[in-house]
């Protein structure tokens, strides 16, 4: 954390993006289904006290302190129905403010993200007050408004397993649409559904679905407890959908349905044929989950437990806590592929999965389900998604659904899907971390939502493909800072309560790396806002895990967003009091006092925003570039009969923003003024902060201070030699206990100290042959409380003569990756070895350069327009080394001049009558705040684009930036697309300026 007197890199923040679900389309038999998007979080008009909790007055803290008073402080004005943050029914709004846009398209829209964020508000407030009602209550809402009702999912017993929805691609671009049912692609089976029906006795779901229009805005009267649209007379919650049409579909350019759509409004066939294609389309419902608040959920539930049981009243919350149970074991659908399909898919024609060849085991982006609404003729379908993303991991609820009494499911495969899911959960973290710190983006199984070929040089994850921006474009998913505060939030509960040595090893590098970019004074403060990604990771080795030299991220962007800067505090928290850090600690203090100091106000806190992007109310489509895109001749009215046409804005389709009463600051945007500036009250900011200020006091005390230990660690034991060479010992032994946790091993040849390592084993390398070395190995905690050494082992090499003398296979497949101006990245094909290759050399020229454990490399230090010669040779154990594969020449990019730009074009896909196209801009030694690029079609056309805006003379074409990608730090990149006709471009040179 940066501290400073009184000045500060200022940079107030733009509008946090919208989060969202994208594009889910699926269906069975052969009616059209549709499904879709997700969203954000949110604050609301407030709840009167719960029944059964006491008034303000009467509260009493069972534990006290400067910040848990200011916990109740803030807990009050959340509360206190004159501040607006709950709706007459108690449900808690996206925020207090109306006129708001970002993945809920209207402020007092919820998502499944508010309600999480409740659960775990009550949460703090019952582990300060011993008063579980509140919490209780929640999920009793929840339930009644958030989980549909029997009503509203009526045909679930005739879904079929075997056959669980009718497959339809994914499009890149909204104009795409709507996506043709296609039978003729395989699916595989459902491997729990009929474990969950036996379990519950129900075919029906347990779990939120994402959007609701709790003020019934739209008209549409979608209510809980009911399988007809009720309409605009309806007063009370509703659910809707957005999000359906691709990564380039923004919350500027959806259309608004029903989740019960039984064709009362939109077009002759609701809004179903907007976005699947069908001979005939059937009244249908439809809902989709989002993974990562009922990860939340059942997260908050853990810890609700764990502290009413340490208050000696674990009755007080073992209700809710058992349907918290319940939630995580569907919550299993996210682990699997959209359509059930094989991991590594890249074909449509690849292998239907059966059991769990179609588990990637991440929190993925959705899952969802639906049927028909004629329980005369009934279907329903389900599917799985098969985008994921870090920051909706949780490996903290995984743990404890795997691992708590309490939580572990019924069903009788879960605790194994959710252990397995924990690990994988933990290694996404470590695969996709910069070594920098921070945590890129995520992968996929189905390239470009059609299982579509990975492009060469794709770095994969257990066979899915990593993609920098997963499931939405507009803008990138990973470029907002809140992503990190979220995802890498729940690794710290991890390593916090269960000792977690590879969730320390995630922490240790990203927890410096953000304290570095916060910056706190007197008058203000700032944290990263945007983030800007270059390069990939290395291809994941489980055995051998590579440095991943080749990525990086770059902060574009500081400004201030309290909820953020709640998350980063709470993360920043856990790793101090786990590990005893001292800065991280004082950085979450300083963070949160400024946020108290400087941002509070009678609502709640909150900062100042200036939403230029508001500017795109009123944009009309553009052909194949961005605005509202409806199919040629659809048309239909929403429920206050708005039209719905092309040539339809986001406004003409929501007229209610005119009547708002501040919508007089966007409309004097639109003619020409400034951007307006509103100071928002999101409900998951509100509690973000909340919840950090409950657990500053509950994890350091009055003091400050993390708890003084001095208790060592139990000696290790069962120390073993498992396994010698010539030059190497290799050990095990049994993991040590300890008061807090155990955060390392020192492992001492005779008296020398040798290493220190995080797990239970351990390789000694450079020995000599034929010699006796005794180890011992002793345990260390995190105050650095040592223990006694364990008992001694000896081991001895073996001889040279009679040993391995068999060299390695010779690498096969080497290849250039990746060149920067100063970089060169290789991959090649794994050797072979009679006993085991132990790692490869890289050489340039004739020069060894590196010794690797892994099957790629990235050289550093290079010069720019030059090219270089790499061979790689395989060592096995024994030293043994193989001959040099074939030579590869690298030759890195010329250099650019500073402020200038460079542009690459790739075909990322072809087909007889067109094809997709890409560029990437990437900037130059210096910042760029504007781009253009130009390149020739010929001998093909241009049909539409998307991130960027593009104009075509003759067969020349050239793009500019777009509002949102213009800006790139030095050496960053962005990237825009484009549908062309006929064949891809003969001449692939950009000219980038």
């Amino acid at each position: 954390m940066r501290r400073q007197g009184s000045t500060v890199r200022a940079a107030r923040p733009p509008a946090p993006p919208g989060r969202r679900r994208a594009g889910a389309v699926a269906v069975l038999a052969s009616t059209a289904l549709v499904l879709a998007g997700f969203a954000a979080v949110q604050p609301a008009t407030a709840a009167a006290p719960v029944a059964g909790s006491p008034t303000k007055a009467e509260v009493t803290a069972l534990v006290d302190g400067e910040y848990t008073q200011r916990f109740l402080q803030l807990y009050d004005k959340i509360h206190d129905p004159a501040n607006g943050y709950f709706s007459p029914q108690g449900i808690p709004y996206h925020a207090v403010e109306t006129l708001m846009v970002e993945a809920p398209d209207y402020g007092h829209e919820t998502t499944s993200e508010a309600y999480s964020f409740w659960l775990w508000l009550e949460t703090s407030y019952g582990q300060v007050t011993g008063d579980w009602a509140p919490f209780n209550h929640a999920w009793d809402t929840l339930e009644e408004y958030m989980i549909p009702q029997t009503a509203n999912q009526p045909t679930n017993g005739a879904y079929n397993a075997g056959s669980p929805a009718t497959y339809a691609s994914e499009f890149n671009h909204p104009s795409q649409y709507p996506s043709a049912l296609n039978s003729g692609v395989s699916v595989g089976t459902d491997p729990i559904a009929a474990e969950l029906r036996s379990t519950y006795g129900t075919s029906e779901i347990y779990g939120m679905h994402w959007l609701a229009d709790v003020d019934n805005i739209y008209g549409f009267g979608a209510a809980p407890g009911s399988s007809t649209l009720l309409g605009p007379t309806h007063q009370g919650t509703s659910y809707i959908n957005t999000f359906q049409r691709g990564p380039q579909e923004s919350v500027w350019e959806t259309i608004p349905q029903p989740s019960i759509d039984d064709f009362s409004y939109g077009g002759p066939n609701g809004f179903l044929d907007i976005f699947t294609g069908d001979g005939s389309y059937a009244k249908q419902w439809k809902y989709t989950n989002a993974p990562d608040a009922d990860a939340r959920a059942v997260e908050a539930a853990y810890w609700a437990n764990k502290f009413a049981t340490e208050q000696g009243q674990p009755e007080a919350v073992a209700s809710t806590v058992g349907k918290a149970s319940k939630m995580g074991d569907y919550l299993r659908y996210a682990l699997f592929d959209k359509y059930f399909k094989t991991i590594g898919c890249q074909s449509q024609s690849c292998a239907a999965g059966s059991g769990r060849t179609s588990a990637h085991y991440l929190l993925s982006w959705y899952y969802a389900w639906g049927g028909s609404l004629n329980t005369q003729s009934p279907w329903a379908w389900r599917i799985g998604s098969s985008h994921a993303h870090f920051g909706y991991q949780n490996p903290m609820a995984a743990w404890a659904l795997a691992n708590d009494p309490d939580l572990k499911p019924s069903s009788p495969t879960a605790t194994a899907d959710w252990q397995k899911s924990l690990d994988r959960q933990v290694e996404f973290y470590t695969w996709l971390q910069a070594p920098d710190g921070g945590i890129a983006g995520g992968a996929t199984n189905s390239w470009d939502g059609a299982y579509a070929a990975h492009p060469a040089g794709t770095p994969t994850f257990y066979g899915m493909a990593y993609t920098e921006a997963p499931v939405y474009n507009d803008p990138p998913s990973n470029q907002w800072m809140g992503m990190q505060g979220w995802g890498v939030e729940r690794v710290a509960q991890l390593y916090q309560e269960t000792g977690n040595l590879k969730a320390k090893a995630v922490l240790d590098k990203w927890v410096p790396w953000v304290i570095d970019h916060i910056t706190v004074t007197d008058t203000t403060w700032q944290i990263p806002s945007e983030l800007t990604w270059t390069g990939k990771p290395d291809t994941w080795n489980a055995a051998n895990p590579g440095s991943n030299s080749g990525l990086s991220v770059d902060v574009r962007s500081y400004g201030q967003d309290v909820g953020v800067a709640g998350a980063l505090a709470r993360t920043l928290m856990y790793y101090a009091a786990a590990s005893g850090n001292i800065e991280a600690r004082d950085t979450a203090k300083a963070l949160l006092d400024a946020i108290w100091e400087q941002n509070s106000d009678a609502k709640g806190v909150s900062a100042l925003e200036t939403r230029s992007d508001f500017g795109r109310f009123d944009d009309e489509y553009v052909a194949g570039g961005n605005g509202v895109y409806v199919p040629p001749g659809w048309s239909g009215d929403m429920p206050n009969g708005d039209i719905v046409a092309p040539g339809a804005s986001f406004l003409d389709i929501r007229t209610f923003y005119l009547d708002d009463p501040d919508w007089n600051k966007v409309q004097a945007h639109l003619d020409g003024g400034p951007a307006p500036q509103f100071r928002y009250h999101r409900f998951w900011a509100q509690t973000a902060v909340a919840t950090a200020l409950a657990d500053y006091d509950r994890l350091f005390g009055d003091s400050g201070e993390p708890p003084v230990d001095t208790v060592a660690p139990s000696v290790p034991t069962g120390l073993t030699v498992t396994g010698t060479t010539t030059t190497t010992a290799s050990l095990s032994w049994t993991a040590s206990t300890d008061n807090v946790r155990v955060t390392g091993y020192e492992v001492r040849r005779g008296t020398t100290l040798v290493a220190t390592v995080n797990s239970t084993t351990y390789t000694d390398s450079g020995l000599t042959p034929s010699t006796a070395y005794r180890y011992t190995v002793t345990a260390r905690d995190a105050a650095g409380n040592v223990s006694a050494a364990s008992a001694a082992v000896t081991a001895t090499t073996t001889g040279t003569g009679g040993g391995d003398t068999q060299a390695p296979t010779v690498p096969a497949g080497l290849r250039v990756t990746g060149v920067t101006e100063t970089s060169a990245s290789l991959a090649w094909t794994a050797s072979t070895d009679n006993v085991g290759v132990t790692g490869y050399e890289v050489r340039r020229g004739g020069t060894l350069v590196a010794t690797v454990p892994g099957t790629s490399y990235t050289n550093t230090g290079l010069t720019a327009a030059t090219a270089y010669q790499y061979t790689v040779s395989a060592r096995d154990q024994a030293g043994n080394v193989s001959a040099a594969s074939a030579p590869v020449t690298a030759t890195t990019s010329p250099s650019v001049p500073a402020g200038k730009c460079t542009a690459t074009y790739r075909t990322v896909s072809s087909w007889g009558s067109g094809y997709q196209g890409e560029v990437t801009v990437t900037a130059g030694a210096a910042a760029i705040t504007s781009w253009s690029a130009s390149w020739n079609l010929a001998p093909g056309g241009l049909q539409q684009y998307w991130s960027a805006n593009v104009t075509v003379s003759g067969s020349v074409a050239t793009a500019t930036n777009a509002a949102w990608n213009g800006s790139l730090p030095a050496r960053g990149s962005t990237t825009f697309g484009y549908i062309g006709s006929g064949a891809p471009p003969s001449n692939t040179t950009v000219t980038c300026r």
